[in-house]
């Protein structure tokens, strides 16, 4: 899906319905924050953006969004944008893991957690089949 597309799905749930808030929600407006990181992603021309809504499968954040670089030094330089970008919106720092390998830089920016991947590593971790929709339902064993 094109990041203006996900702009404005994001967009359209943010001004009509507004995320519930989750216990313990450390930002208040989830959809903002989403926005400004899909810009950030699109200026830093990030491939294969996916955005992930977590309502009801975690409490940790709102939304994940997963993105992939070319290279290492373009997972960086991704990194270093979307971090600036929550920055220059007056939005709480975020926590970032990652940064000096850039295989994998994860920036938990509170109610959205960003993923950013070199290829294969996306493809091994393959984030996207755990946490979409036909995840299965947790079953106990034993």
């Amino acid at each position: 899906m094109r990041i203006e597309a996900l702009i404005r799905m994001i967009s359209r749930e943010t001004v009509g319905l507004p995320f519930p808030p989750v216990q313990g929600s450390a930002e208040p407006d989830a959809g903002l924050l989403a926005e400004t990181v899909l810009a950030r992603l699109e200026d830093a021309k990030a491939e294969n953006v996916v955005c992930l809504d977590l309502h009801g499968k975690t409490p940790l954040a709102d939304t994940m969004i997963i993105a992939t670089g070319r290279s290492s030094i373009h997972v960086g330089a991704i990194a270093e944008r979307v971090i600036q970008g929550i920055k220059d919106a007056g939005l709480r720092t975020p926590r970032v893991e990652g940064l000096p390998h850039c295989d994998w830089v994860l920036v938990d920016a509170g109610d959205v957690l960003v993923h950013l991947f070199r290829p294969e590593v996306r493809q091994f971790y393959n984030l996207e089949k755990m946490w979409g929709r036909d995840r299965p339902s947790g079953r106990h064993v034993g």
